[in-house]
């Protein structure tokens, strides 16, 4: 094995063509393929991990992930056998577990693989013409079912799942809607479609009987247990944006359509291309993903939609639109959105939605994002980077910078990172890009376009040309080691042009076919370059003639690469072999083993070589190149492998394919240990900007400094406003609270008095009731004994009678039995007389069938006595036949003998002359395509030459105008010069009057500014007054609202006391209804009304608080801007403000508890009173009325203790209520009128009303 090891550090790409190309193995990590592997991608920390494809492996074609999330099987074609591979992805590398490659059935590919819920089964579906379902036990091996799904070669898509039955399984394709269902060792179709068959592209179970299928038409369909329930049709929706525009056409480059990919085409593209073009405007269902609320599906280009379950029995209603964003480095951004959704794909959580499009690209959306914007459109984002979606045909990396320029017949240009793996620039133009070279300072890029080679500076967010030269179809440049000159390509000549003065200084020519690579030495004297005519030519460029030339006309070199000290040549084409060559031969021949070598390039140190094969591997070797299998083989790419480069450092290798993909190799010993840096020098950070951005950003800059001091001077003026306004409303506030205050220390005094009093009345209430409830307890007691009395007697009479029923059921079971047992004796005597007469029946039949035997074997022995004896008679007419014939054979066999030889002789000349022939015809071919190739060229020629002729002949014909137009010219200049002085002298007065007008014109525009400042102010000074009115109507309205609330209160609290004054006779029913009255409206309006203050408080808390913040944010910015005296100022207000807020929070502590004690005293108060009125009513009614049978209470003292520690617990409970709230209050303004609102808010506040 090889000592050079390569690890893949990171992929570029995807392979859209690969069926269920998305899978997510945990919230944040997604299985995709790239290249000839398997990405897990990290979605947020942006690190990947690879799965390798299997050895000669060609393609992949279908994923699929198991539900528990451990198992991802991957359908294969290794070496034209279709393999499916099932990796374990819980370990640490993915490991693989098993791998299904003998099949008792035909397949030439399997397009879609399912795993069953408990990941236990595996089904795959195989492609038309066999069109097979198989049911496996994968972990065993063992085939379980088969089934032909269709017979008529229809295309088939998708196959699934039931997510909650291990045994049923979905098929979907054109005309096919199937579910099968796994019994006794069989697969069997549970539905039948009726009506028109559609072309069903995608599928998705929703639940365990329903399934949501999707048409090419734009048609879904809901079936529930195989019929359909629902149906919708989706419109086509064009996005907002996507208005008839001229896009303006440059002279030098555009921006255009989003490339046509050029990869393995998609099945279902296939049947894209057949559909009439009524077909295609309607929006295709291609993919459906299922989750929680309902269901996402593709709704044609650039679209997807989600649905979401209704009210109604089995129907879904769309819920949001998600659209594929437009691409601004486009002229045309509108091309972007016309992707096709391949795939969807939910995250575990449903937090993600992850979309894959037939472009490569790979999108994601936030679902609660997506939540947050309901009722907008909503739109994608890239998950990474725009990738390129067609073959790669340049690339190139640079000595300065740690970048990689990339080119694409998607008509893309791409400059990438290989250190962060990102993608720094990337632009579009008309042409496909068939060539690139980046300058070794990394700041200019080269492309080879079909019609020009352009020259670009990289800027820093733009690619922009600055140089054409007209080599057209350039399809190899290459920047020379130092950068002071570069190669171009044009067919079989190779243009050096000076890169500082741009001149073209020498053309080398002498290839036959076409140049297909070219490499500088590390001096830049020598060049070399290959080409299809096999041969490789070393050029000197200070004479611009050969110095070595190796020439095999039986090999077409595709690369060429050189050694550091410019001896060795490495050649590759398509002999499959590696070519040293030195001095103008061959020195040794490296066989490639059955593959043929497409790229080959040597490091810096020599010590390395690797080269890129047709089947998409990585070969590293050491040098000397090993004759035997000495090399490490690596899975890289799905492709062809189009261009490889080494970075200047020997560290990073990167390559790309005809795949669309760019791996990032890291280059390593076989211990582990990273190659070394021959010298550590930075990466340059240097960017390229034009003078006219920079003027551009600079002027945006000062007009940005200048808002922002106007926007500070109209802030602190409007924060002084707001001092004063402040100041007056907090000594208006501080008088009405010593008022309040003192009014309610006399009113305090007062309830605390009247307190006493009903605390002694309560007392003595409570011991009467205690009296009352003792008697009433000795009476129950005794009713009840004598209702249990009655109840025993009736018990044991039901006992009784239970006793006589269980008798008389007894008896009647014994005699059902006894005419059970008679019944039976009667049948069994019945049957056995029938028995008999059958048994005699059958007897007769067996003698009649010996009798007939009999008579047939005698029959038999006649028949064939009689055939024996015709037999006989034949047999000897026939021996008598084959004599004669044989006689004749011997004869004829003499003449063919002698016929034969004749012919042998004859065909071995007509061979003779046919190879003669054939050489003749194949030498012609090549001499008639070198012809061709020629006159082509001839052609092309004498176009250029007579293109040049017209357009030097139309430029003659400019200067020959141009000559006339200027001595007509110069006639009117004379005549003008003297007008002009002429009026000079009129003007000079005119000028005069002029400037004085001016001057006045100044004048009064100070004065109209001056009045525009002060309208400003006045409507500034309206607007704060506005919002000030409108705060204290609202508030008004408040109070309003609180006064009508409390008056409702108090109304129904005097109706329900006068209703419980009439029960003042009924003590117990009194009690009740006063309990009744204290819970509903001492406990409830307190509550109330505490939830509204808490309510309040918290608005008025979090506005003040808000108000507060800002105020010290500004105030700081001002502390540090302004000076010394302002500070101190400021300190002094703030002090005083903190001194008067502590003085407002302590007022209100007081005034709440005021408030509240007041409120329980008035309560207590009125109920005292009340009793007092009614006691000596009572007391007179009492000797009329005859007495309730009383009884004795236990302990009287205890009951009474009992209900004051009660009463005494609730009013501790009530008074620390009351203390949390007074803390609320405290950070509350000491009046109802609220805090006016800072500019920010009466802005937002404004339009709202």
């Amino acid at each position: 094995m090889s000592v050079i090891v390569a690890q893949a550090l990171h992929i570029f790409g995807l392979q859209s063509r690969v069926a269920n190309n998305i899978c997510f193995f945990d919230e944040q990590i997604i299985v995709y393929p790239a290249g000839n592997n398997c990405v897990k991608y990290h979605i947020e920390q942006k690190w990947q991990k690879f799965i390798p494809g299997s050895e000669k492996n060609q393609r992949m074609l279908a994923l699929a992930i198991s539900p528990n999330r451990r198992y991802l099987a991957i359908s294969e074609i290794l070496q034209e056998r279709p393999t499916i591979t099932v990796y374990e992805l819980s370990a640490v590398p993915c490991k693989k577990r098993k791998i299904l490659n003998t099949f008792d059935f035909a397949v030439q590919e399997f397009i879609s693989l399912a795993f069953s819920p408990d990941s236990k089964y595996l089904v795959a579906q195989t492609g038309p013409p066999e069109s097979n379902l198989a049911f496996w036990m994968w972990e065993k091996q063992r085939t379980m079912a088969i089934i032909k799904v269709d017979t008529q070669n229809n295309p088939l898509y998708q196959v699934s799942f039931n997510p909650q039955d291990n045994t049923q399984v979905c098929v979907t394709g054109n005309t096919i809607f199937k579910l099968f269902k796994y019994t006794e060792g069989t697969l069997k179709q549970t539905n039948f479609l009726r009506g028109e068959l559609q072309n069903y592209m995608s599928h998705a179970w929703l639940s365990e009987e329903k399934v949501i299928v999707g048409t090419d038409a734009g048609k879904l369909y809901l079936f529930d247990s195989g019929d359909l329930r629902w149906e919708t049709s989706i419109e086509r929706k064009e996005p907002v944006s996507e208005l008839p525009k001229e896009v303006p056409q440059h002279e030098s480059e555009s921006l255009i359509e989003f490339p046509v990919v050029t990869s393995p085409v998609y099945s279902k593209e296939e049947i894209c291309e057949t559909v009439t073009q009524q077909q295609v405007s309607l929006p295709r269902v291609s993919a459906i993903a299922a989750y929680s609320k309902g269901f996402a599906c593709s709704a044609g280009p650039g679209l997807v939609l989600l649905f979401e379950k209704t009210d109604e029995k089995e129907g879904y209603q769309e819920s949001r639109e998600i659209r594929i964003p437009q691409d601004q480095c486009s002229s045309d951004p509108s091309q972007s959105d016309k992707q096709e959704v391949v795939c969807i794909a939910f995250s575990p959580a449903e937090e993600t939605l992850l979309i894959s499009t037939n472009k490569n690209q790979l999108y994601f959306l936030s679902m609660s994002s997506a939540e947050i914007t309901k009722g907008e459109t909503a739109h994608f984002e890239y998950l990474n980077h725009p990738i390129h979606s067609s073959s790669i045909t340049g690339l190139d990396t640079c000595i300065r910078k740690p970048l990689v320029a990339t080119c694409s017949l998607d008509k893309s240009v791409r400059i990438w990172n290989y250190e962060t793996n990102t993608l720094d620039l990337y632009k579009e133009y008309q042409e496909e890009a068939y060539a690139l070279a980046l300058h070794p300072g990394g700041l200019y890029v080269l492309v080879g376009f079909a019609d020009k080679l352009r020259l670009m500076n990289l800027l820093i967010d733009d690619i922009r040309t600055f140089k054409d030269f007209t080599v057209r179809g350039c399809r190899e440049c290459a920047f020379s080691t130092g950068g002071h000159l570069f190669a171009a390509v044009n067919g079989n000549v190779i243009h050096i042009y000076s890169f500082t003065t741009f001149e073209n200084i020498v053309n080398l020519k002498g290839h036959n076919g076409k140049v297909r690579s070219v490499v500088w030495s590390m001096d830049d004297y020598k060049l070399v370059s290959c080409g299809t005519d096999g041969a490789v030519y070393e050029w000197n460029l200070q004479t611009g003639k050969r110095e070595t030339e190796c020439v095999l006309k039986t090999c077409s070199y595709s690369s060429v690469a050189i050694s550091p000290d410019t001896k060795i040549i490495f050649a590759v084409g398509s002999d499959h072999s590696i070519k040293e060559i030195c001095d103008s031969a061959i020195l040794r021949e490296v066989p490639t083993f059955d593959v043929a070598y497409t790229s080959i390039v040597v490091s810096q140190s020599g010590r390395m070589v690797f080269a890129g094969t047709s089947s998409g591997t990585i070969r590293s070797m050491k040098y000397p190149l090993p004759v035997h299998k000495e090399f490490n083989e690596y899975q890289a790419h799905a492709g062809p492998v189009t261009k490889m480069s080494l970075t200047a450092d020997d560290q990073f290798l990167l390559t790309s394919a005809e795949d669309g993909c760019i791996i990032i190799w890291k280059v390593y010993d076989k211990e582990g240990r990273g190659l070394k840096r021959e010298r550590d020098v930075p990466y340059s950070d240097e960017v390229l900007i034009t003078r006219t951005d920079m003027e551009e950003k600079t002027q945006i800059m000062l007009e940005l400094k200048t808002r922002v001091e106007e926007l500070k001077m109209e802030n602190e003026y409007q924060l002084r406003l707001k001092d004063m306004n402040y100041n007056e409303k907090i000594k208006e506030l501080t008088e009405k609270f010593v008022q309040e205050m003192e009014s309610l220390k006399t009113k305090n005094q007062v309830l605390k008095t009247e307190k006493e009093k009903q605390e002694v009345q309560h007392q003595e209430h409570v011991a009467d009731l205690l009296e009352k409830q003792s008697r009433e307890v000795q009476d129950l007691e005794s009713g009840n004994n004598q209702k249990l009395l009655l109840e025993y007697e009736k018990y044991q009479e039901l006992e009784m009678k239970s006793q006589r029923m269980q008798e008389e059921y007894e008896k009647q079971i014994h005699e059902m039995e006894e005419s059970k047992s008679q019944a039976l004796e009667e049948l069994t005597e019945y049957y056995e007389a029938k028995l008999l007469e059958k048994t005699s029946m059958l007897e007769k039949a067996q003698d009649d069938s010996r009798t007939q035997l009999r008579e047939f074997e005698e029959t038999k022995k006649q028949i064939e006595e009689d055939e024996d004896r015709e037999i006989q008679d034949i047999k000897i007419k026939y021996e008598r036949r084959l004599r004669e014939e044989r006689e004749a054979n011997l004869k004829l066999k003499g003449d063919t003998g002698i016929m034969r030889k004749k012919f042998n002789s004859l065909q071995k000349e007509i061979e003779e002359r046919c190879s003669d022939i054939e050489s003749m015809k194949a030498e012609q071919q090549k001499l008639q395509a070198i012809i061709k190739a020629l006159e082509k060229d001839i052609q092309g020629l004498k176009r250029e030459i007579q293109e040049r002729d017209e357009t030097i002949q139309d430029k003659e014909k400019r200067i020959y105008d141009l000559k006339k137009k200027n001595q007509e010219l110069e006639k009117f200049k004379f005549v003008l010069d003297y007008k002009i002085k002429e009026l000079k002298k009129q003007i000079e007065p005119r000028e005069n009057d002029i400037k004085a007008m001016k001057e006045q014109i100044q004048e009064m525009e100070g004065e109209l500014e001056r009045f525009h400042k002060q309208n400003t102010q006045l409507e500034l000074n309206l607007g704060e007054l506005r919002l000030k009115l409108r705060a204290t109507d609202r508030e008004m309205h408040k109070e309003m609202q609180k006064e009508r609330d409390m008056e409702a209160l108090v109304k129904r609290f005097k109706t329900d006391l006068h209703n419980c004054v009439g029960l003042i006779q009924e003590p117990k029913k009194l009690k009740e209804s006063i309990r009744d009255i204290y819970g509903k409206y001492v406990q409830k309006a307190d509550m109330v009304e505490i939830v509204g203050v808490d309510t309040d408080l918290h608005q008025e808390y979090t506005r003040q608080r808000e108000h507060l913040e800002r105020n010290l944010a500004t105030l700081k910015k001002k502390v540090i801007k302004e000076s010394e005296i302002h500070r101190a100022d400021y300190v002094r207000i703030m002090q005083e403000n903190v001194s008067l807020i502590k003085e407002i929070n302590e007022l209100r502590r007081e005034l709440k508890v005021t408030r509240t004690q007041v409120h329980d005293l008035q309560s207590t108060l009125g109920l005292i009173r009340r009793q007092k009125k009614q006691m000596p009513q009572s007391t007179e009614t009492s000797p009329e009325r005859p007495q309730s049978p009383g009884v004795l209470r236990l302990n009287l003292e205890e009951e009474t203790q009992r209900i004051i520690e009660m009463q005494r617990q609730e009013i501790n409970y009530l008074r620390d209520k009351i203390q949390g709230q007074e803390k609320v209050l405290a950070l509350r303004p000491s009046s109802g009128s609220k805090l006016p609102m800072l500019e920010t808010g009466r802005s937002s506040a404004a339009p709202s009303q």
